[in-house]
């Protein structure tokens, strides 16, 4: 079993959720406490997005090319792992948003590249890949909890230490990964760049539309949630909890999506149920309800982020060629969790410095364009569910 393709992918998003456990809600934390205004820490945040941006399809081209799918991911798991240990001893804001682009630039990179190796190998019916993936989002509650409780307990400091020891564990992980080698592709019949402009033009584009408006109004939640929770007088575990909750549900989502009406549901409705659900959760969220009804709309990240993060897989499994899999992936991460994440984190800074938990309002609008583009993707390219993959 601990030889299997199935479990060393599970292991590796294990230790990858582990250590983003860590990092996506407590990092603005860690900036926090070494004293930066709302302003800077939106800036330093949207660096690390900005690095996703640039960097992921150049090493999913790679990936695509390699002769061993897991070469491009153990490289950036190495670097990741110095890139956050450079952090420790840093107080200027100008170097911390470097530092911020480089670390975004290696964590996040690894994504659209694990995620087409995986799908991949899933395809080949190696494993099931909806179970292998919710093993990393258990391990992101797992993190939540630990990481919340060390901070109560030890202060904002551990978060880093945190985040350090999960890159080497990633590290570890990736080292274990099947190597995936493949034949070369065979000769190309157009352009790389002819391919991928014609995919982009077309629903591939209206796809990635889509996943990138819903997601990127993930940024405020991202960037200053903790911080925003935390001027409400939230411990950190209860922010943890919050967090892990969200996750939790993100859990099951993934894990039955193949099943019953999920499995049934074509990529566009998984995208519109993204987007309508983001929709509802950050309009709530702005007017700071009690705890109780924090908790139930961190239910609603199944849909802001589960729904949308399988909708553009299911969609990518149909309509992208085998040769651009992780390139697919990897545009799409650089403009979800790139661009629009980069855009809606700098200007989250100023709406948290001016309306505090009220600025989640402004990630309406992102979510209700990206809802636009999914329910025109469904008029123009209704296709079917992609089972296989779940």
């Amino acid at each position: 079993m601990f030889r299997s393709p199935g479990f060393r992918f599970a292991t590796y998003y294990g230790a990858f959720y582990l250590t983003l456990g860590a990092f996506l809600p407590y990092f603005p934390k860690w900036l926090d406490g070494r004293d930066l205004s709302a302003e800077w820490i939106g800036w330093i945040v949207a660096a690390g997005l900005a690095g996703r941006t640039l960097v992921s399809p150049l090493g999913a081209r790679w990936a695509d090319n390699a002769r061993r799918n897991r070469d491009p991911i153990l490289l950036f798991a190495l670097a990741a792992t110095l890139v956050f240990a450079a952090h420790y001893p840093v107080h200027s804001p100008w170097v911390l948003v470097i530092l911020s682009f480089l670390s975004g630039a290696v964590l996040f990179g690894q994504i659209p590249v694990i995620d087409a190796f995986a799908l991949r190998q899933a395809r080949d019916g190696l494993f099931v890949f909806g179970p292998v993936r919710a093993i990393g989002s258990v391990m992101f509650i797992v993190s939540n909890f630990a990481v919340g409780a060390l901070i109560d307990w030890r202060g904002s400091e551990t978060i880093l230490a945190c985040i350090v020891f999960g890159a080497i564990a990633i590290a570890v992980a990736a080292a274990r990964l099947p190597a995936g080698e493949r034949a070369p592709h065979p000769p190309a019949l157009e352009a790389d760049f002819t391919v991928l402009r014609r995919l982009v033009a077309g629903p591939f584009g209206l796809a990635l539309a889509a996943s990138a408006l819903i997601q990127g109004g993930h940024g405020f939640y991202y960037a200053f949630s903790a911080v925003a929770w935390s001027a409400q007088g939230y411990s950190d575990l209860t922010i943890g909890a919050l967090w892990a909750c969200g996750v939790a549900v993100e859990i099951v989502f993934i894990w039955l999506s193949g099943r019953g009406w999920l499995g049934r549901l074509s990529p566009a409705g998984l995208l519109m149920l993204g987007g309508g659900g983001s929709i509802l959760r950050w309009g709530l969220t702005a007017l700071a309800p009690p705890l109780w009804a924090l908790f139930a709309l961190q239910c609603l990240h199944a849909l802001s982020f589960a729904a949308t993060y399988l909708g553009f897989l299911r969609f990518a499994a149909h309509s992208v060629p085998d040769r651009f899999a992780a390139t697919g992936q990897a545009i799409n991460s650089a403009l979800s969790g790139g661009v629009a994440m980069a855009v809606a984190s700098a200007v989250s800074g100023y709406f948290f410095a001016r309306l505090g938990t009220g600025g989640f309002a402004i990630m309406i609008l992102p979510a209700a364009a990206g809802l636009a583009a999914a329910i025109l993707l469904a008029r123009v390219s209704p296709l079917p569910a992609t089972k296989e993959i779940d």
